[in-house]
């Protein structure tokens, strides 16, 4: 599933060989067409804006949207396990399910990281990777919601994910963990406290150690 693999180096930190070759992700999205139109679109208009973009522009709109803000970290378990206990196995087995698929996480990345994950899914059938993303399914719902309400492009990056997901979102569930999270900080001593809140979901307080890494389309 090509179209997991795009969506993964759309939210990858910006590329410069992706953004030379950023006409092939629309090729792409357009052949498989696993999305409906209106997502295509939506996309599509994403990937145009991601074009025409100063590329030092594009990297510090990666960096305010994903490694300033708790609420939109990329790492799936930091809405979950935090630092807690269960968070080192968890790492662990994600690694170990990658490795089958031949695919090896650099030792400054995580497991967790979104893209990652995408990018695994990418290479699993349609009926494994589709169910996969089922079970992450609330998780990248919250982040894509936090983004919405910030009014961030990126929200529809997550809104495909959502399509191709044969999971119904737990939207009571979601809307609770966005109401009930902080304001977002606006001075990086904000910040720092903001990382004592506890996750979302569960677990206790942590910090995002990294949201950023690259991805691209072989």
């Amino acid at each position: 599933m090509k179209t997991l693999k795009i969506l993964a180096i759309l939210l990858s930190y910006p590329d410069t060989n992706v953004y030379k070759n950023i006409d092939e992700l629309t090729d792409i999205l357009k052949q498989e067409a696993l999305l409906s139109k209106k997502t295509i679109k939506e996309l599509l208009s994403f990937i145009e804006n991601y074009k025409n973009k100063d590329f030092l522009e594009l990297q510090e709109r990666f960096v305010s949207t994903f490694d300033r803000s708790r609420a939109h970290c990329l790492n799936l378990f930091e809405h979950i396990h935090g630092e807690s206990r269960d968070r080192g196995p968890a790492m662990v087995d994600l690694a170990q399910m990658y490795a089958k698929k031949n695919l090896f996480v650099d030792k400054k990345e995580l497991p967790d990281y979104l893209p990652i994950f995408l990018e695994y899914l990418s290479l699993c059938n349609e009926k494994e990777a589709i169910e996969s993303l089922g079970d992450t399914i609330d998780i990248i719902a919250l982040i894509g919601g936090q983004l919405k309400k910030n009014k961030s492009p990126y929200y529809i990056i997550f809104s495909a994910l959502e399509e191709l997901s044969n999971v119904k979102v737990n939207k009571f569930k979601v809307a609770e963990a966005i109401e009930n999270s902080p304001k977002e900080p606006e001075t990086l001593e904000q910040l720092d406290e903001l990382w004592q809140e506890q996750e979302a979901f569960s677990g206790e307080s942590s910090e995002c150690n990294t949201c950023e890494t690259s991805t691209t389309l072989n």
